[in-house]
């Protein structure tokens, strides 16, 4: 646990939202760093439960035991597609979200996103990995929906030797609220390639104006989880 924290502090991170499966990982990361850690909550108690938990009864009872037990930023990351969102699993867990006031982390494709607003259109969602769309698919869908931000973790399509695509930086102009920088930790082994991640980060986010690059690489996020503190 301290070299996680250490990896975290390394990279120069201000905050992270950090999930795990099971969760007890993140809990005890959370427990060593509480002013970095944000913790959000999967519906996973391991990892081959990406697949299959949309149609797991057995996880919002879970779900309701661990958000019992601790704090939570949100629900989240979990991966869900298309009509798949309208399942009886992801809609109740939809309705422990919106009574606990959580975000929504969905890695998931655009259908599943209008089903997520549809079934609570005052969520607040945080779409991971800009749902992996092309940058006029994600102007339209921040343009349509407020309450949608978008992460870009795994991604690196929008920059082009060291500088960013002119339609992704176009949109980053246009919208620089609604982004956020993020990496993928998804394996232990990933967590050795954060610090180089930010310093990859940092590069294209030089490309832009520094209010623009600030509000991308940390501001959004904090003021998106300012409600959260340590206590």
């Amino acid at each position: 646990m301290p070299e996680a924290i250490a990896i975290l502090k390394k990279a120069g991170l201000k905050r992270a939202l950090i999930s795990s499966a099971n969760d007890e990982g993140q809990q005890k990361l959370y427990q060593a760093a509480p002013d970095i850690v944000i913790p959000e909550l999967r519906p996973y108690r391991k990892r081959s439960d990406v697949g299959t938990w949309a149609r797991d009864e057995s996880v919002i009872p879970y779900l309701k035991e661990r958000l019992a037990k601790y704090r939570y930023a949100a629900i989240g990351e979990f991966h869900v597609y298309g009509a798949d969102a309208d399942l009886p699993v992801p809609r109740a867990m939809v309705q422990l979200a919106r009574t606990h006031k959580l975000f929504l982390h969905a890695h998931s494709d655009a259908d599943a996103v209008e089903r997520l607003f549809a079934q609570w259109p005052q969520a607040k969602i945080l779409w991971a990995h800009s749902g992996f769309q092309s940058p006029e698919s994600v102007a339209a869908m921040l343009r349509r929906h407020p309450n949608l931000w978008c992460d870009l973790a795994f991604r690196t399509d929008f920059v082009r030797d060291k500088t960013l695509d002119a339609t992704w930086r176009a949109l980053f102009m246009e919208l620089p609220d609604r982004f956020l920088v993020g990496t993928d930790s998804y394996t232990p082994e990933r967590w050795h390639y954060i610090a180089e991640h930010a310093d990859w980060s940092r590069q294209w986010l030089a490309d832009l104006p520094r209010d623009v690059a600030e509000r991308i690489a940390w501001k959004n996020g904090d003021s998106l989880f300012a409600s959260f503190q340590a206590q």
